[in-house]
């Protein structure tokens, strides 16, 4: 009997043995399938020409976009006596920028018609249209007749020209940042997508520079006779030179692979085909991106809306505000708003090349809490006499918009994966914009009008700069990282070769730490059974 017990446990050792070693063995195997290490496949070498002509275009785009803009935003006042003579000079600027702002209106549209839209056919054929149509919308602009001419035709048609360029636009932006992002090298992702945005502000300098020119050199009487046609007129060249840049471009490397890969998925058989057709067509992205990808979707609405009033606060209002609320000198403050947009463009390929080094988190962070803090301030210098002060508010205003305008163009992108980046990223950025961008100058204006506080534009800017910081707390970091749905994107065969070696090391030692601690637990459990025997 003693030897029957001698013998029971020796049984029943081995089998749990056994047993412990299949666990370890299938803890490992699904550790290296969740984080394998990457194989010279995974990488994609950037083609760095091709890179700078994919910048240089997608910026130019831009450029031409808010070249619109800031002459729109400079010309507010003339416009309203052309086209809205009738009303005093208070309901001049808000029938303006109600135009303004009705354009944004259609802004989520053209997200909705050309995001899915450049998911299923490419990148640069959207990217071709939207540069055609904002051309036409803003040269239109330049040739229409004033009130005194057509009556309540001539704002009816102003309203069609801006509401073409509003449709336009709602392709643009996400289209550029796509196309950017998806040619750029993960370390330099940020630094490169700066530079779409600093053609956003190179556009907006020139618009406004050149209004600054005319109102100076014409004087308010000719300006207003026909002076404020030429910078309309002047959208069509840029125009033509940006269509030709895009349609030299090719589609990005993300979106070839991303299309030869439904394609074989589609030709797999005849079963599998119809459903793979329903989920690449347009209402089968629609459905994927509101329905897998929502709290994506709020994140970038939140950064967009941190991002677009600070901008639009600051490129569109600010000028008027200074002129009809706080009765400052047109060109004393066309010349203010210029120098914050100069200086927006001197910091923003640094604040960009930050990003790559800092992370997008701790630049958006910073700079929610900051315009909380200083938004008041800003608009307290703003408020008083002379150039200095002023001057001085509205530069940390412009450093405030540069934090989030060196990032963005980096960080939304990289929240989408591939097949729906560009309709994705359409739809969030266009919705934030149309409800909360856009309508800023018009908000601001109506605010100040009706309660007469003129510090109403910094608390608007104070609750940008609240829900800027509770999405920024929900973001992930993506600097240096892959796009989702994307190869790892490096600048040099040697960078690949060891990005490829130090993943394979640190896959190795992972799994070599996980089966560390597994077999100590296994020794642990060993040892606690043998202790429960004796």
């Amino acid at each position: 009997m003693d030897a029957d017990q001698g013998r029971g446990p020796r049984r029943t050792r081995r089998p749990r043995r056994e047993s412990g070693e299949r666990v370890d063995m299938l803890y490992r195997t699904l550790l290296r399938r969740r984080k394998r290490a990457l194989s010279a496949q995974d990488v994609a070498v950037a083609d760095l020409p091709k890179v700078r002509i994919a910048v240089g275009a997608a910026a130019l785009g831009n450029t031409m976009e808010w070249f619109d803009f800031g002459v729109y935003a400079y010309l507010a006042g003339t416009l309203g006596k052309v086209f809205f003579p009738s009303g005093s000079s208070g309901t001049q600027v808000v029938s303006t920028f109600a135009t303004f702002a009705a354009a944004f209106l259609v802004r989520p549209l053209g997200g909705f018609v050309f995001g899915p839209l450049g998911d299923r056919i490419g990148r640069q054929k959207v990217l071709a249209v939207t540069m055609i149509m904002m051309a036409a919308g803003t040269l239109g602009v330049g040739v229409l007749p004033s009130y005194h001419t057509a009556g309540f035709g001539a704002p009816i048609l102003l309203l069609v020209c801006r509401l073409v360029q509003g449709f336009s636009t709602g392709g643009e932006y996400a289209g550029a940042t796509t196309y950017i992002a998806e040619f750029a090298p993960d370390r330099r992702r940020g630094f490169l997508g700066s530079w779409l945005d600093f053609g956003t502000f190179i556009g907006y300098s020139l618009g406004s520079g050149l209004v600054t020119v005319l109102t100076f050199a014409l004087g308010s009487g000719r300006l207003e006779d026909w002076g404020w046609r030429i910078p309309f007129l002047v959208a069509g060249p840029l125009g033509v030179i940006g269509l030709y840049m895009r349609l030299k471009l090719e589609d990005t490397p993300a979106f070839k692979e991303e299309a030869e890969a439904s394609q074989a998925a589609a030709e797999k058989g005849s079963d599998e085909g119809p459903v793979e057709e329903a989920r690449q067509s347009g209402h089968g992205r629609l459905r994927d991106i509101f329905a897998h990808h929502w709290e994506a979707m709020l994140i970038c609405m939140g950064l967009v809306l941190l991002y677009n009033v600070t901008n639009y606060m600051v490129t569109s209002y600010l000028p008027t505000y200074m002129t009809s609320t706080l009765d400052q000198g047109a060109t004393t403050a066309q010349l203010l708003v210029l120098g914050t947009m100069l200086l927006v463009v001197l910091v923003i390929t640094v604040v960009g090349r930050s990003s790559d080094r800092w992370g997008r988190r701790p630049l958006f962070m910073a700079g929610s809490v900051a315009l909380v803090a200083l938004s008041v301030p800003a608009f307290l210098l703003i408020r008083q006499g002379g150039i200095a002060l002023p001057a001085v508010g509205c530069g940390i205003l412009g450093l405030l918009l540069v934090t989030y305008a060196g990032t963005s163009a980096a960080t939304l992108p990289a929240l989408f994966p591939t097949r729906i980046r560009y309709g994705a990223l359409s739809i969030a950025y266009n919705i934030s914009v149309s409800l909360f961008g856009g309508t800023t100058p018009l908000v601001a204006s109506a605010l100040v009008d009706a309660t007469g506080n003129t510090l109403v534009p910094a608390y608007y800017l104070m609750v940008a700069g609240v829900i800027g910081l509770v999405s920024t707390l929900f973001l992930r970091e993506t600097a240096g990282r892959p796009l989702k749905g994307s190869r790892a994107m490096v600048e040099t065969p040697g960078q690949a070769r060891r990005l490829v070696a130090r993943s394979r090391i640190a896959a190795g030692r992972q799994a070599r730490d996980v089966w560390v601690r597994i077999r100590g637990r296994d020794r642990e459990g060993s040892e606690n059974r043998r202790g429960d025997r004796k």
